[in-house]
């Protein structure tokens, strides 16, 4: 990889890595369903003016927008909301790798290997390790399971995404935006039966400089810089040297909600954590170690 692709490639790690606590700031003062509805409108508007619709099946955009944009996102800006650490819901979220294997062997019927299972095993425990014993004042249960709930979304985008690639050339960047169409309707919906007409007026009427430069934050860079600048990589390189980067993303946003939002870890905590990620490891690098034939 060259040192002008190792650099973007650092950036887009870093810009996700932060993106958990702008996520908290926007929900300081905006409710989650509003949040996510303002993030994707951002990210259609004025993109789609500018670039062209990306040629696939209706079916496959709806899919694309509601698993990896409206369910992923709705679920973890809840779980945020509900009680989630920032810090902690950038580690959990990763569990889409342990999601993406469920479903590509119950959809696709691809077989687990030994490091996929031993990947699985080890995670889940770090995971039961954080549900069960992390206490409330640092962590709620439902927002925990919510941010589980937003990683099996991206796992099953995780699946759209490949039966997609099986479509041919299919422009990424037309996706992203194309597909930001689809979740402002069910969040704007869901926000005005749950979050109340009330809540949404007032949070627009009142919305801050914080506020705006959170949902600005979010839909230009963690969204379009961050997917377009992820599919250019993917393109010029093996996915096997990319994508282990992204292992980096929940080290970065628990250093940044450490530094930033004083957020701090019990030893218990920790530990989950070590195996959560020796899991992911596992996962990424486990078949290096077995014995070639």
């Amino acid at each position: 990889m060259s040192l002008k692709d190792w650099g973007l490639a650092l950036l887009v790690v870093l810009a996700w890595g932060v993106n958990f606590v702008v996520i908290k700031w926007g929900l300081d003062e905006l409710p989650p369903l509003l949040l996510g509805a303002l993030r994707f409108m951002l990210v259609a508007f004025p993109a789609i003016l500018f670039i062209k619709v990306p040629k696939l099946p209706l079916k496959w955009l709806l899919a694309y927008g509601v698993t990896i944009s409206f369910g992923q996102f709705a679920l973890l800006f809840s779980a945020m909301h509900l009680g989630m650490p920032a810090g902690l819901a950038s580690l959990v979220l990763q569990a889409q790798m342990l999601f993406t294997m469920i479903f590509a062997f119950i959809f696709l019927g691809e077989r687990w290997k030994l490091p996929q299972v031993l990947s699985l095993i080890i995670a889940a425990a770090g995971l039961i390790l954080l549900a069960t014993q992390t206490p409330a004042s640092k962590m709620t249960f439902i927002g925990f399971a919510l941010t589980i709930a937003a990683a099996s979304s991206w796992g099953m985008g995780n699946i759209i995404n490949r039966k997609i690639g099986q479509l041919g050339n299919v422009n990424l960047m037309g996706l992203v935006v194309w597909s930001a169409l689809i979740p402002p309707i069910p969040f704007l919906l869901l926000s005005y039966s749950f979050e109340g007409p009330e809540l949404m007026f007032s949070s627009l009427q009142n919305i801050g400089i914080k506020s705006i430069a959170s949902v600005f934050y979010l839909a230009a860079v963690a969204t379009i810089f961050g997917y377009s600048s992820w599919a250019h990589l993917l393109k010029q390189y093996p996915s096997s040297q990319v994508a282990p980067l992204t292992l980096l993303v929940p080290v970065i946003g628990l250093v940044t909600a450490w530094i930033v939002l004083n957020e701090t870890l019990s030893i218990i905590q920790v530990f989950g954590i070590a195996l959560i990620m020796g899991g992911l490891l596992v996962n990424v690098f486990g078949h290096k170690l077995l014995p070639k034939k």
